[in-house]
């Protein structure tokens, strides 16, 4: 069995900046519609929100899925998510 990378210790730290960033890019939009601007921009300012939080969202369940994954080999994953859950997690981002 191969051993799984070790964690990124800078999981959260990016998780938080993709989510400060999604923050600000909704910000944007808002103004965008209360300014009345054209739609097609509405609407692919809006595809940057949906990106940066599917993108923030997979960063996590990765995190949680390695430190699982390296929690099992000395035997303390017991309350850690199941694969079953990260399953679960990962088709509710797709």
């Amino acid at each position: 069995m191969t051993t799984p990378a070790p964690l990124d210790v800078n999981a959260d730290t990016e998780v938080l900046h993709r989510l400060r960033r999604a923050q600000g890019q909704l910000a944007a939009v808002i103004s965008m519609v209360e300014a009345g601007r054209e739609c097609r921009e509405v609407v692919t300012q809006l595809s940057a929100v949906s990106h940066a939080l599917h993108r923030a969202g997979f960063k996590l369940v990765s995190h949680q899925l390695r430190r699982c994954l390296l929690d099992e080999q000395d035997g303390t994953c017991a309350d850690r998510l199941t694969e079953e859950q990260l399953e679960k997690l990962f088709l509710s981002l797709a």
